[in-house]
């Protein structure tokens, strides 16, 4: 089965944090506290995933409370950091939205991304992603980690799935209504 049959029937998306939403790098300031550089195309295809009615997720071996406000101000349901069993977590995530496997789709970039994979019915890499990962991807995005990958894996599914013309068409609408003569 191809990734588009696949991306059909995607009803939630989990993602990595680091070198998925960031680029990989780890910035620890004085204090001890850590920075991490986002996206802004990444955080809108989140939005219009979940505009379209998907659910987003968050699955992180790290914790970090700039994932946690991120997570927050991007309107993430789940956000799981600390976890080292990313599979598990993936696993309970399934539960607890009464989902199949082929409902869940995972966007990874490293070894520990693997054991999700085999979790999910569509697996994603980003395009900087370890080899091994992207031996074991569905699809993987032509974007890195960081640089507007996830937001290409979102608009790949919602295209898939027949929604992204109908989500193009209500932002033309709603700027058609801002302007000014």
């Amino acid at each position: 089965m191809n990734y588009k049959a696949r991306a059909r029937n995607i009803e939630l998306i989990v993602l990595d944090v680091d070198g998925v939403l960031t680029g990989g790098q780890l910035i620890i300031g004085p204090a001890g506290e850590a920075m991490k550089f986002f996206h802004a195309h990444d955080g809108m295809g989140i939005s219009l995933a979940q505009q379209a009615g998907l659910y987003t997720a968050i699955v992180t071996a790290r914790e970090s409370q700039i994932v946690a406000w991120r997570g927050t101000e991007l309107k993430i349901r789940d956000i799981c950091q600390g976890e080292g069993d990313k599979a598990r977590a993936v696993s309970n995530l399934m539960v607890k939205y009464d989902l199949k496997p082929e409902q869940v789709a995972y966007v990874g970039d490293d070894l520990n991304d693997l054991p999700a994979f085999n979790q999910v019915g569509l697996a994603c890499a980003v395009g900087n992603a370890a080899p091994e990962v992207k031996d074991r991807a569905h699809y993987v995005a032509g974007k890195d980690g960081g640089q507007g990958a996830v937001r290409e894996i979102m608009e790949m599914i919602l295209k898939s799935q027949g929604k992204w013309d109908d989500l193009v068409q209500s932002y033309l609408a709603a700027a058609s209504l801002h302007v000014v003569q």
